[in-house]
């Protein structure tokens, strides 16, 4: 998936480091050979390449792909997984950077052959049907789902107290070594520019037994005549998002359902997406610009975690792997 991952773990007796190690891996790589649209040899890259039918899909395939489309239908489009194109076009795909924006009437084709409603998946035979030219990009739920993973593999391991990360997913699980929540802290959106004063802006929260996700629009972008364009997407419009929402955090049970709630509140905006996140009874964090400052915004269920100064971060092995 072109990032990397570690696993944090206090345990009263060290397993067997190499076989987890491997296991986390081979793992890991399974769910690359499905979901890496930067591999052409991957299920989604063929998928994407098919003729119009019906395609046999996998468990790990068919739970990703039905989650997208859930969201998708709940969020009336704004989170969509059929955005592969347009991802492209716009220099953020396997196709490599642009410097410019794409011409309008590329954007325009791209956007008709793109939309989760061309698409439907048969969840009793497991079966997707590609009705040609659609082409399926899960860069916005696929870690969260390879972060599951390795969070199932360390409780198959009988390991209590872990943390997982993939690609800046997170996982936890029990308590850190010193028998505290784990503690995670969220940057400030632009943390590299403000004053010295406040140098390390973090927010931190504790984690136990749960997920957390963060999207933002500063993390990968390009600018061109002084505009910014993010990398994150408006299934709606098929254009790079331009809202106020600097960035996002979600905290769920399933790292799956962070890793895109994240990205789809962020692409309805503050206003909208802080409606969706009272309605689903969702814990989010907002990061909203105002003028030269940011207003942050909790939800209800997103407050439970803040404040968490003095927790401690510390376990007995760590590994770290390139995937």
């Amino acid at each position: 998936m072109g990032t990397t991952w570690s696993v944090q773990f206090s345990a009263p007796t060290s397993p067997e480091f190499t076989a987890l190690q491997v296991r986390l891996d081979s793992r890991l790589l399974e769910i690359n050979a499905q979901m890496s649209t930067w591999d052409t040899r991957s299920l989604i890259s063929k998928i994407n390449a098919a003729e119009k039918g019906w395609y046999a899909v996998p468990d790990e395939f068919c739970t990703v792909l039905d989650a997208a489309l859930t969201l998708a239908e709940q969020t009336q489009g704004a989170f969509d997984p059929t955005l592969g194109e347009l991802i492209n076009l716009w220099g953020f795909g396997s196709m490599g950077p642009v410097a410019t924006p794409p011409h309008g009437q590329a954007l325009r084709t791209a956007l008709l052959r793109s939309g989760w409603r061309k698409t439907v998946l048969n969840r009793q035979h497991q079966a997707l049907w590609q009705p040609g030219g659609v082409h399926f990009d899960f860069s916005s739920i696929a870690k969260g789902y390879a972060v599951d993973e390795m969070a199932r593999i360390m409780d198959d391991a009988g390991i209590d107290h872990y943390l997982v990360e993939l690609g800046g997913e997170i996982k936890a699980r029990g308590n850190a070594h010193t028998l505290h929540a784990w503690r995670v802290d969220i940057m400030h959106p632009h943390a590299d520019n403000l004053e010295s004063k406040n140098p390390n802006p973090a927010l931190p929260i504790l984690l136990k037994n749960a997920s957390l996700a963060t999207s933002g629009d500063y993390l990968r972008n390009f600018t061109h005549n002084r505009i910014q364009y993010s990398h994150t997407l408006d299934g709606r419009t098929g254009q790079p998002i331009a809202n106020k929402l600097a960035a996002v955090s979600v905290i769920h049970e399933s790292a799956m359902q962070a890793d895109a709630l994240a990205t789809a509140i962020q692409c309805l905006g503050p206003e909208n997406g802080w409606k969706f996140a009272l309605e689903h009874a969702l814990a989010v964090l907002f990061y909203i610009r105002r003028h030269n400052d940011y207003e942050v915004k909790f939800t209800p269920q997103f407050e439970a975690h803040a404040g968490a100064e003095g927790a401690h971060q510390e376990c007995t092995e760590t590994m770290a792997r390139q995937p």
